[in-house]
């Protein structure tokens, strides 16, 4: 059979070019390499050193372990009241002189539930520093009142110093009223300003 043989014409193929293969972009081994080497050899060298004063020549002995320090910074029993002869002292100490003149002031010695109230003499107009002070396991509560107004109403916490700023629009006299549910010493003094 004579063979038959079709001639074709050269033909145009469109191809999409989403579907060619990718060809993955061509890598430098050789530069990742050398800087990775690089990098282990300088950071290799590298040593942190201190001094902590162990460095003696000589052989060194291990110190024993020590016990923990206490929890607490006060100690509990600087709050118990001292006796009426170290009144006079402790309110010193504890109310230190400024050197502003000082228009009153008291301390003194309370039993278990006492209340004592004292009288200042007529004060002047003006602004004055009232510093409260007590000694004892309980807070101790202070009432200042003037003849028509309360100044102050205070439960102070023993073994701190209050200090409070007050003004007398006219002359009047004070009454400094102080209460304890436990024994306790007290202290006040105010300075005019």
């Amino acid at each position: 059979m004579p063979s038959v043989r079709i001639a074709s014409a050269p033909s145009t193929v469109h191809t999409d070019p989403r579907q060619e293969a990718r060809v993955p972009p061509a890598r430098k081994p050789a530069a990742v390499v050398i800087a990775a080497v690089a990098a282990a050899m300088l950071l290799g060298g590298c040593e942190y050193t201190y001094d902590d004063g162990r460095n003696l020549p000589g052989p060194v002995e291990a110190e024993g372990t020590r016990l923990p320090g206490p929890v607490f910074t006060r100690d509990p029993l600087q709050n118990d009241p001292v006796g009426a002869e170290d009144v006079g002292a402790w309110a010193a100490r504890t109310l230190p002189d400024t050197g502003q003149p000082v228009a009153s002031a008291g301390a003194g010695l309370l039993a278990a539930g006492d209340v004592r109230t004292e009288s200042t003499p007529v004060l002047g107009t003006g602004t004055y520093a009232l510093a409260l002070a007590c000694r004892s396991q309980r807070r101790v509560t202070f009432t200042v009142r003037s003849e028509s107004l309360t100044l102050v109403d205070l439960g102070l916490r023993c073994g701190i110093n209050r200090e409070n700023v007050i003004y007398l629009s006219s002359e009047t006299a004070l009454t400094i009223r102080v209460e304890a549910r436990t024994g306790a010493n007290y202290a006040y003094r105010l300075r005019l300003l």
